[in-house]
């Protein structure tokens, strides 16, 4: 009996089937096709941990969930440090004291380094604290993986190396095609490990 598809590979067939539903661009807006997207972010992962660098990863809500679940297969699957800066007496300090626009921000701005890769995700691409911290990235020398929503002209999905959009503009569907598109990238990563006899 063959096994049922996993939830991942029946929303990866959907969204294949369906590519307008997502779009990916380059640093310079040039479209690429979500496979050489995934593969080239899979690429700086690995690069992030041989080198000895780390992954910070921010969001908001729902997006911080994802964000927290990202962390949790980086450091444990596929040991890469990861960050995520969801801790509430350090988020509401800086928040209280800097401004919630600026908390990400500063802790970029105190975690980041060239080499790093931060992963910014927001279903509405708009999320202000998320751009400053891409805005502290970009300064730092880290190379950012964006997975925006929603309008397909919110900011932030020309401000990465490396961007998703997911088209549409109710945060279920964003949300859920999030959290399957940072599943596909840890997988594709501990399957190129497990090919190197790393994992």
């Amino acid at each position: 009996v063959n096994p049922a598809p996993s939830i991942n590979r029946v929303w990866l067939d959907h969204l294949a089937a369906h590519p307008e539903e997502v779009l990916c661009s380059g640093a310079d807006g040039c479209p690429l096709s979500l496979p050489d997207l995934l593969e080239a972010a899979a690429t700086r992962l690995l690069e992030a941990r041989s080198a000895g660098r780390k992954v910070l990863v921010v969001g908001n809500g729902g997006s911080a969930a994802i964000a927290s679940h990202l962390q949790t297969d980086l450091c444990h699957s596929l040991k890469i440090r990861g960050l995520v800066f969801n801790e509430p007496p350090l988020l509401t300090a800086l928040a209280n004291d800097n401004g919630y626009e600026n908390a990400f921000q500063r802790l970029v701005d105190l975690w980041g380094e060239p080499g790093d890769v931060l992963v910014a995700i927001s279903s509405s691409g708009r999320s202000p604290n998320i751009l400053n911290a891409c805005a502290a990235a970009r300064s730092r020398g880290l190379w950012i993986l964006t997975l925006s929503g929603f309008g397909a002209d919110n900011p932030l999905r020309g401000r990465g190396d490396a961007n998703i959009y997911v088209a549409n503009a109710s945060y279920g569907p964003v949300e859920s095609g999030h959290a399957v598109l940072v599943h596909e990238l840890t997988d594709r990563v501990l399957a190129r490990l497990r090919a190197g006899g790393e994992a």
